[in-house]
């Protein structure tokens, strides 16, 4: 089994619900959740506020099982991907981290390359486990004490 942590994001309908439905659907391998959080939309910023939260999971999933399993996920909640890169969107589910691997192939960078730069994404990891090492970069909280 791998600890895994995965970004949750929601900016249209009813958010909250979203999350809650992708955490149900993602089952029993949900170990710990944040905090919800509302956060503002960065590089398209002509929309709605986004709610985040991050989860722990335990899988025993390879990395690119669990990326094809959030991508179903966000189908079955009805995400679509024909708007504006960053733009609006019903549920966006991110594979963060995996255990302490690192990965870098077509489809699938863990960790994710965008993680350090951003405060949505590092202030719920550090709520699960502030001493979280993102491999390559360091500690979860001092990434996030660099941001504030």
């Amino acid at each position: 089994m791998a600890r895994a942590y995965i970004g949750l994001g929601s900016n249209l309908g009813d958010r909250e619900a979203a999350l809650r439905s992708a955490l149900e659907l993602l089952g029993d391998d949900v170990v710990a959740v944040s905090s919800f959080r509302e956060t503002d939309p960065i590089g398209y910023l002509d929309q709605p506020r986004f709610l985040n939260a991050a989860a722990a999971v335990e899988t025993a999933l390879e990395p690119r099982a669990v990326l094809d399993r959030l991508l179903e996920v966000e189908r079955e909640l009805g995400r679509t991907r024909d708007g504006a890169r960053f733009g609006p969107r019903t549920i966006d589910l991110d594979l963060l981290l995996y255990g302490d691997r690192v990965i870098d192939e077509p489809g699938l960078v863990v960790p994710h390359p965008r993680l350090a730069d951003r405060r949505f994404v590092l202030e719920p990891l550090a709520e699960l486990d502030p001493d979280l090492v993102v491999p390559g970069l360091g500690r979860v909280s001092d990434l996030l004490a660099r941001l504030l």
